[in-house]
């Protein structure tokens, strides 16, 4: 394949098994689940009120699921830019919430940064796309000298690296997945695991958690929703994973399940690590973009912890884009 038919060529997005499973599979979930609701709603088997909360979530769906798979079916530079957007939106919402879009001076080198770390992703430039991190952070630092205001210094040089390492430096990774020549798979695989995860966790906490994870952080998860999350991922990513690395160095069973088990933890982690910080500003949801969901960082915050912990796992075994012309943009 070609760097040119990697980033723009829609016409083998369905080359691979796995991709055609998982579209196909998103697609009838989203038209049986009104059907479904209907059904539970007709004969009571759940109240008016969840009811309606799953017609909205069921909306929401139809909206995030085409924008985020159609950009990794059209090419990998659409899917590259629908994560480098979806890196400045969440920044955005972090900004907000946090007071951090006061200090704009911080707040555009963090941009910056984004939009730089796209661009390094995009020409496939490794050695940028790792430097961008102690470079960024040093900006942002010597930045906020020159408003010449020492009190509060700390906090917003560190509001600013923070933002900066969570939508640049982290969500960056997912971007990069598409310098792979199999990152269709992967990125539509890693999408589901990670979503699946939140299901598994709802769906079991419900059904069997009674002893709270983290009260003070998150009053709604529970140790028994954990534990099937984390038992199910691990089964789903694994056999998924199977054809997605088949006959690559990751496809043995031990390393498998250890990725399943990394995805959970991961995601289940960056899911607290947002409502650390929501609790910490004592609100419920970051905004109410998207109905039944929140904001976008509500939707994705499991994907901040994940996306570099698998990329460095996978890229441990495999490698990453290792076949793909790298600095085709800049040049040697």
């Amino acid at each position: 394949m070609t760097t040119r038919e990697r980033l723009f060529d829609w016409r083998e997005a369905f080359d691979h098994p796995v991709t055609l499973w998982i579209t196909s599979g998103l697609v009838l979930v989203l038209a049986v689940a009104p059907v479904l609701i209907w059904i539970l709603g007709v004969t009571g088997a759940i109240k008016t009120e969840h009811r309606r909360d799953l017609v909205q979530r069921t909306h929401s769906w139809l909206f995030l699921a085409p924008l985020m798979i159609g950009p990794v079916l059209l090419g990998a530079a659409w899917a590259i830019i629908a994560v480098g957007v979806l890196s400045l939106f969440c920044y955005r919402e972090y900004a907000r919430v946090t007071g951090l879009f006061r200090e704009k001076a911080i707040s555009l080198v963090v941009v910056l940064g984004i939009l730089l770390v796209t661009f390094a992703v995009f020409d496939h430039w490794y050695a940028l796309f790792v430097a961008l991190f102690p470079l960024t952070v040093a900006a942002i630092s010597a930045t906020a000298i020159l408003a010449d205001r020492p009190k509060g210094y700390i906090q917003r040089v560190a509001l600013g690296i923070l933002g900066f390492v969570l939508f640049g430096c982290a969500l960056g990774h997912l971007g990069y997945f598409a310098n792979d020549e199999n990152y269709r798979p992967v990125l539509l695989w890693l999408l589901l695991t990670v979503e699946m995860n939140d299901v598994f966790a709802y769906v079991t906490g419900k059904s069997f958690g009674h002893r709270k994870l983290a009260p003070q952080t998150s009053p709604n998860k529970t140790l028994g929703g954990a534990l099937g999350a984390l038992i199910l991922t691990t089964v789903l990513a694994a056999s998924l994973g199977h054809f997605v690395f088949y006959e690559t160095n990751l496809d043995r069973p031990a390393a498998l399940l250890v990725l399943g088990v990394l995805i959970s933890a991961a995601g289940q982690l960056g899911d607290l690590m947002l409502s650390s910080v929501k609790r910490d500003l004592g609100i419920k949801d970051i905004s109410a973009l998207i109905p039944g969901h929140g904001g976008l960082l509500d939707r994705f915050d499991s994907l901040i912890l994940v996306a570099p912990a698998v990329f460095h796992y996978v890229g441990y075994f495999n490698g990453v884009g290792l076949n793909q012309p790298a600095r085709f943009l800049v040049g040697d």
